[in-house]
């Protein structure tokens, strides 16, 4: 099933159909297999047909209606021809979009640093904890899921941090969820797969038919932004419905993992359509559910890791002080690539995954404890962080 059908199919069931989007997600495939993947084909069942489906009658009976309705308006010609507006709308989502996994991986390219390693160690940084710890996450990934592009590490990535922090924020009364928002949330996510990173299980969309590589090599890795190969089509992810887990340590042949996308639960439970469209059209996320994207990733990364104050006044501007929080980017990067490269070779990358936390515990910036130190800044040497690394 093309992208196109798939998306146009859980759009019926879920606005069509009113069907909640979860249930929609788990029962996309037992259509499929039953040949009755379009309102068209649906209309000329019975609500008793579908019963093994969708065992409750009353819904049942609800998409057949929905399908005759919705056949009966297309025989018409009502929804041939969109409106103005709609059109407008179309037009901006497509101008915002990608063109090709190439393009959507160049973009969201991190900075290299090649500085010698006795200057890399003379090196601080000033930032919060938890940009550290999306930095951990994206190398991390790099040895543990090397089969995935960067835009999927990047959104693994902030998925995990970003819902850790979450929680975390919960904990110390500083943000309150409230138990129905929860329960939403887990009804949400049943049906889809999920992968765990470093002890969390995050809900992924699989995105079918998406390739990228460097072109004469067999590396699939995006953040030199070298020159990357794809067709400009295959960047259009099919959802995958079915119930699964895909091993984050790496134990799975890296042919075998499809590229993937974090779901953004508490968006989606939030959701405001238009929003979502706008934004995944430049995440290059053609499915109608919210992501943690790639661009927000690399966004905070890029704007978190700032030069301690000298206490001189001497003021900058803001070109330059991004000029100087990129580069301290890349030499950051740079230290986390030397030390997960040393232990690389004799761990395995279950073992990696394990082991990060007490390496970020190691060497993230004292804060205060509790409330007072949530987004507290300080120092990071990353003298500190070549020290962890495995010794000849």
């Amino acid at each position: 099933m093309a992208a196109v059908e798939l998306q146009a199919l859980l759009r019926f069931l879920s606005q069509d159909a009113k069907v909640p989007l979860a249930t929609a997600l788990s029962k996309v495939k037992e259509l499929q297999q039953a040949n009755l993947a379009t309102p068209e084909k649906l209309a000329k069942v019975k609500a008793t047909e579908i019963t093994t489906m969708f065992p409750d009658e009353k819904m049942a009976k609800v998409i057949i209606a929905a399908a005759k309705r919705v056949t009966k308006k297309r025989a018409a010609g009502d929804d041939s021809a969109p409106s103005p507006k709609k059109r407008k709308k179309d037009s901006l989502v497509s101008d915002d979009a990608p063109t090709s996994p190439a393009d959507l991986e160049a973009s969201v390219a991190l900075p290299i640093s090649t500085t010698p390693e006795v200057a890399l160690a003379k090196i601080t940084v000033f930032s919060n904890r938890a940009p550290l710890f999306l930095a951990f996450t994206v190398t991390l990934l790099k040895h543990t899921m090397p089969e995935q592009p960067l835009t999927s590490r990047l959104s693994l990535a902030q998925a995990f941090i970003s819902t850790s922090s979450r929680s975390r924020a919960v904990n110390l009364g500083i943000q309150t969820l409230d138990r129905a928002d929860f329960e939403a949330e887990e009804r949400l996510a049943m049906g889809q797969p999920s992968v765990t990173i470093l002890g969390k299980e995050i809900k992924i969309l699989r995105r079918w038919g998406y390739e990228w590589k460097e072109s004469g090599g067999t590396g699939r890795e995006g953040v030199k932004g070298s020159v990357l190969e794809g067709d400009q089509e295959a960047g259009a992810e099919l959802l995958d419905t079915g119930d699964g887990n895909v091993d984050g340590g790496g134990q799975t042949a890296a042919e075998e993992q499809p590229a993937l996308w974090a779901l953004d639960l508490e968006a989606l439970r939030k959701s405001n359509k238009s929003d979502i469209t706008l934004a995944n059209a430049k995440a290059g996320n053609n499915s109608s559910l919210p992501i943690y994207t790639p661009q927000s990733a690399r966004a905070y990364l890029l704007k978190s890791f700032d030069t301690p104050s000298d206490g001189k006044t001497s003021k900058t501007s803001a070109g330059a002080r991004a000029a100087v929080k990129e580069q301290n980017l890349g030499c950051l990067l740079q230290a986390l690539d030397l030390l997960y490269e040393s232990w690389a070779t004799s761990l395995t990358p279950a073992e990696l995954d394990k082991r990060t936390w007490g390496w970020y515990v190691r060497v993230r910036p004292e804060v205060e404890q509790g409330v007072a130190g949530w987004g507290g800044k300080n120092e990071i040497r990353l003298a500190d962080i070549l020290a962890l690394r495995r010794q000849p």
